[in-house]
């Protein structure tokens, strides 16, 4: 015959079981806050206690510096990787012709004897009745001057037919290019001149987080944002 065990027995032992239990938490309860208080009294001036808030505001600004390194260190890394991606997508750049901010125009013959140059641009900051171009070479004598005639506002190219003002072809070389603008009224308007280049290679960017081109020896290096227009 099985032996059977009083339920009260079991409320016995399960009673004694929790009261050892709660006792020996309680204990290290006590001992723990026991040593938090031995130390914070070991430590403090007895003529300038602790401040519990100064201590909670000082715990607060050592979270706050460890987040902002935290989210620069982040912010520098997306930065990185947004700058590849800049430098990857600038490649598709090399052997095309671009305008940057310039003056120069190369004009040169083809095989037909005929007068060809590269292109130049005017970028206006609102629209111009009339835009007066003036081409000069590198002695700053007068070759030719023209009217394009009105130009609307943001960035448009043109191309110099290379002929002087007495209608004959300009020797092959280098020139340069002034442009004037004026408004309806008359007013000056604010032009800056554009130059043909073609881009050769690409740089990674450099400390101010530009990704650079390189137009060759004469144009040198330019940045990505300088880029006006792709011809």
């Amino acid at each position: 015959m099985a032996n059977t065990i009083d339920a009260s027995v079991y409320q016995s032992v399960n009673a004694a079981t929790a009261q050892a239990s709660s006792k020996q938490a309680s204990d290290e309860l006590g001992d723990n806050f026991m040593t938090m208080l031995v130390t914070q009294l070991q430590n403090q001036d007895p003529l300038n206690p602790m401040d519990n808030s100064e201590m909670t505001s000082q715990l607060a600004q050592i979270n706050t510096v460890s987040g902002i390194e935290s989210l620069n260190e982040t912010m520098s890394s997306i930065t990185g990787q947004i700058n590849a991606g800049q430098a990857l997508q600038a490649t598709r750049l090399i052997g095309k012709g671009v305008l940057v901010p310039g003056d120069r125009i190369v004009m040169a013959h083809n095989d037909e004897g005929a007068p060809v140059s590269t292109p130049f641009g005017v970028e206006l900051e609102s629209p111009a009745a009339e835009v007066k171009v003036t081409i000069t070479n590198e002695s700053g004598e007068v070759i030719n001057s023209y009217n394009l005639g009105p130009a609307s506002a943001g960035t448009e190219s043109f191309q110099w037919d290379g002929m002087t003002g007495e209608g004959v072809a300009a020797p092959e070389g280098a020139y340069h290019v002034s442009i004037e603008a004026t408004g309806v009224e008359g007013e000056e308007l604010a032009v800056t001149a554009l130059n043909y280049a073609q881009v050769g290679g690409v740089s990674p960017a450099d400390d101010s987080g530009q990704v650079q081109l390189d137009l060759g020896a004469v144009y040198g290096q330019v940045a990505l944002s300088d880029i006006r227009q792709i011809l």
